[in-house]
């Protein structure tokens, strides 16, 4: 009878967390939709502050909007540690990178037939992306993040904005004024951007359990995804209205941006909450040390040998769209 019991309340079991497994997506996506569309507020205000200010469009595109597209990757990665799943951390960054390189100037050079790179002004931020993609890369090759290379990112950081503001500041023609309204949407999209990461961890915890697939996949793949569609809105505008400076510029800012700080300040958050224990600051799956990490080096590279040539034409945008499918399809088969 008990048996009977059991076997006839399964099924309402299942649908019931079926139920709620729709209940925590639905959630997912909601907070995604948050953290793009408050991202899209922080960077449209800090354009206009940027420009008023006389920053050269490149800077605004490889320091403000590079930051502001970077936040939602910085909340979630922020949010992750405070909740015990540090491993979303290292996933979110490198996936958000090899996104950034292969979908977001993929798109953009597909969408907009042609990227032309400007030289002069990319050439050292380029140097800058490969230096930080290696330094990303060897020191985590011994599953480890200590105090010390976490302090190596935040420097890496200080330096990057530093000759960004220096090397390349310069008064514009556009003589737009910051409004108060600018400042109030570069701070309620910052407010924003953190309710919904916390929420999108949250989420995202539940799913993974529930469907039996690692946080770690789960950051290389939908997370890293939902946090670069604003690298993506902000790139292909840019490259529609002829600004390829500004597209590259972003996607090359938001990736030093995420190997610096995204991986600096949350291994910063997790020292002070260690304190007095040996372990790492935050968790190196090994298989992203085996694969997603020795990939995203590689695509990096190949951007660079890209950036010789000085432009991305269409067809080596459908390239790098098939790169990104490629590596989505060989982190789920490994």
């Amino acid at each position: 009878m008990e048996i009977g019991i059991v076997f006839f309340r399964l099924p309402l079991l299942t649908a019931r967390i079926m139920w709620i497994l729709i209940g925590y997506i639905l959630v997912f996506v909601v907070s995604m939709a948050a953290l793009v569309k408050a991202s899209d507020w922080f960077v449209s205000g800090a354009e206009v502050v940027g420009r008023s200010a006389g920053i050269s469009p490149f800077v605004i595109g490889v320091t403000l909007v590079a930051f502001g597209t970077s936040l939602p990757e910085l909340a979630a990665s922020i949010a992750a540690v405070f909740s015990g799943s540090s491993e979303i951390v290292i996933g979110n960054v490198v996936g958000s990178n090899i996104t950034n390189i292969l979908l977001v100037l993929g798109l953009s050079a597909v969408i907009g037939k042609e990227i032309i790179m400007d030289k002069s002004t990319t050439d050292s931020k380029v140097l800058m992306l490969l230096a930080s993609a290696f330094l990303l890369y060897f020191t985590l090759q011994d599953g480890r993040l200590d105090l010390f290379e976490t302090l190596l990112f935040l420097a890496g950081m200080v330096l990057f904005l530093v000759s960004s503001i220096r090397g390349k500041s310069s008064r514009t023609s556009d003589n737009a004024k910051a409004s108060m309204r600018s400042y109030l949407m570069m701070i309620g999209g910052a407010v924003i951007v953190y309710a919904g990461a916390h929420f999108t961890i949250m989420s995202l915890e539940y799913i993974s359990e529930y469907m039996g697939v690692s946080n770690e996949l789960i950051a290389l793949t939908g997370v890293a995804l939902g946090t670069s569609l604003p690298e993506v809105v902000v790139s292909v505008t840019a490259v529609q209205k002829g600004k390829s400076d500004i597209a590259i510029g972003n996607v090359l800012g938001s990736n030093i941006f995420n190997t610096f700080i995204v991986m600096g300040i949350p291994g910063l958050i997790s020292y002070f909450q260690n304190l007095g224990t040996d372990e790492s600051l935050l968790t190196i799956p090994d298989s992203l040390i085996q694969l997603s990490l020795p990939f995203m080096v590689a695509v990096t590279i190949l951007f660079c040998f890209m950036f010789v040539e000085s432009k991305i034409n269409r067809s080596e945008g459908w390239m790098l769209i098939l790169l990104y499918v490629f590596f989505v399809y060989m982190i789920f088969q490994y």
